[in-house]
């Protein structure tokens, strides 16, 4: 197991998102942990209306810590500009969900789930011939 994906399956650990993780292909793991943003995303947004703030900053915390997992997944020397665009997405995103929970702002938990279904659907319709390269150890970045 690379560095990466144990980095992730951490990160997938320990923000609570059910699914069997051991078992997942490196595709299926990030598409999971991005389910797993967008879920937080929309709980944290209706604890921010209920002025719940523990859970609105535990929540938004594991988001953080989620896209924190992707950004470490990248691999930037194989992963090229692409690598690099993600890799400085992943750190706006942070920015925005600290904003967000700093200022009690849900456009910018909207903005972030904005960004977080972008990549999903562009990893959701990657070619079946990348997703087995990836899973063989081939592939250059992850979202």
């Amino acid at each position: 197991m690379t560095y990466a994906r144990f980095d992730a399956l951490k990160q997938y650990r320990q923000t609570g998102v059910a699914g069997n993780v051991e078992e997942a292909s490196p595709h299926k793991l990030i598409a999971m942990l991005l389910e797993g943003a967008i879920e937080r995303i929309g709980r944290a947004r209706t604890a921010m209306a209920a002025k719940d703030v523990t859970t609105k900053g535990r929540l938004i915390g594991e988001v953080i810590d989620i896209v924190g997992g992707l950004h470490g997944s990248l691999n930037m020397e194989a992963g090229g500009e692409l690598a690099t665009r993600l890799a400085t997405l992943y750190d706006y995103m942070s920015l925005q969900l600290v904003k967000a929970n700093l200022h009690n702002d849900p456009k910018l938990l909207d903005e972030v789930t904005g960004l977080i279904r972008e990549i999903s659907g562009a990893w959701n319709a990657m070619p079946d011939q990348y997703k087995k390269q990836q899973q063989a150890g081939m592939a250059g970045a992850s979202p």
